[in-house]
């Protein structure tokens, strides 16, 4: 079971912990914001205390931008890897050694060892924030994040993902083929796998609590939702807040996994104002995202499709529709997503498009990616009545 937190020192990023086989355990990370070396100190892991003060271990190996530290000892060694270059297209894994935790360290001879420059720029892109593992055959990996690209020109919207390639060791330092971040699939036996079963991709809300697959927004609080007041359904009770982060927001939603699927609902939902939306999106920031979504125009019941791209807000289409069950999709494909609906089941309607880059990762400065989620808001009041969602249903469709 999971500890009580224990709080650490104050918020930067990136710690680290290495226990070392003489029982000291070393606390590694981020140094300030403006200061972005390295800082190590001893710690004690029960009460987070740190037994010496914070000494600097690193400035960086190949750029001044280092962040990710992890302290191994491997053969004697002391190893330090770092990421470094940024998060994006000049991200990087160095690494470095020394006979004693705080060094001096010495830099690998083929640094940076993981890096996109050291192989294409397409499919995979911004490798770094590595880290080591021996599995139990005695075979070395890698885990380190990446983002994957659809062409040459393409942002990713799906973000940063985790990514597994082989490791070696040649002459006490760590070799990842340039293969491996070349290619998505690398020819090598993989570790021992662990298959978890297969979920259903359409969920009926029949469980008493959301399934662990969906991600919410900003302040998480049940009582913006609930299973139990209609049950077998999803209520979703719109905030004044806007579709936003900032602000409480009744959203549901599941990341996008692959550059072909689609998410789809059946809902209801009556609005009584024409700042009461509730809908599906395509959420990267509340910045940029693509929505469509059920209101009222002039009085009327219309089903509208929004593009938010920073400070354009553009109502790119409407189309009236009766006040019964509204069926939503969106469908998304390397560069981009469609949006339809239906007001009866399987009588889709395409309302419009949206171009991916426009909300990728690298655009909204992020690094989460797309969420892909059934929502509701009042924008300036809460909604006098609650969105309610039969069911959402999210499939990857890729071949």
């Amino acid at each position: 079971p999971w500890s009580e937190p224990v709080f650490v020192d104050r918020p930067v990023f990136d710690p680290s912990l290495f226990f070392d086989d003489d029982g000291k355990v070393y606390y590694t990370r981020r140094g300030d914001f403006k200061d972005k070396d390295i800082v190590q100190a001893e710690i004690d892991v029960k009460t987070g205390k740190l037994l010496t003060p914070l000494r600097g271990i690193s400035k960086g190996l190949i750029s001044d931008d280092t962040e990710g530290p992890h302290l191994y000892k491997i053969n004697g060694w002391y190893y330090l890897s770092m990421g470094e270059g940024g998060s994006r297209a000049l991200h990087m894994q160095t690494i470095a050694r020394s006979k004693n935790p705080y060094g001096t360290f010495e830099p690998c001879p083929h640094n940076p060892f993981l890096a996109q420059h050291n192989a294409w720029w397409h499919p995979i892109r911004a490798a770094g924030h590595a880290d080591f593992v021996q599995s139990a055959d005695g075979r070395w990996w890698t885990v380190f994040l990446a983002t994957r690209h659809a062409g040459y020109d393409s942002f990713s919207a799906i973000g940063r993902e985790t990514f597994l390639a082989p490791l070696t060791w040649e002459d006490g330092w760590p070799v990842v083929k340039p293969e491996c971040v070349q290619r998505l699939s690398v020819n090598t036996p993989p570790p021992p796998l662990h298959p978890w079963p297969q979920k259903p991709a359409r969920d009926d809300f029949a469980a008493p609590a959301l399934d662990l697959d969906y991600v919410q927004l900003a302040y998480p609080l049940r009582e913006l939702y609930s299973l139990r007041e209609r049950p077998g359904w999803l209520r979703l009770k719109g905030q004044a807040g806007g579709l936003v982060q900032a602000q409480p927001v009744a959203f549901v939603g599941h990341r996008q996994e692959e550059f072909k699927s689609s998410a789809a609902v059946k809902m209801e939902f009556s609005p009584m104002q024409d700042n009461e939306e509730a809908g599906l999106t395509a959420f990267q920031t509340g910045q940029f995202h693509f929505d469509i979504f059920k209101t009222q125009r002039g009085g009327k019941t219309v089903v509208v499709l929004r593009k938010i791209v920073g400070d354009l807000i553009l109502e790119a289409a409407t189309a009236p529709v009766g006040e019964g069950a509204l069926w939503l999709k969106i469908e998304t494909r390397p560069d981009g997503y469609d949006f339809f609906y239906a007001e009866k089941d399987g009588e889709w309607k395409k309302r419009g498009s949206g171009i991916a880059n426009l909300i990728a990762t690298e655009v909204a400065q992020v690094w989460s990616g797309v969420l892909l989620g059934a929502y509701s808001t009042g924008n300036r009041s809460a909604c006098q009545n609650p969105a309610d969602v039969d069911w959402f249903e999210y499939r990857n469709n890729e071949n």
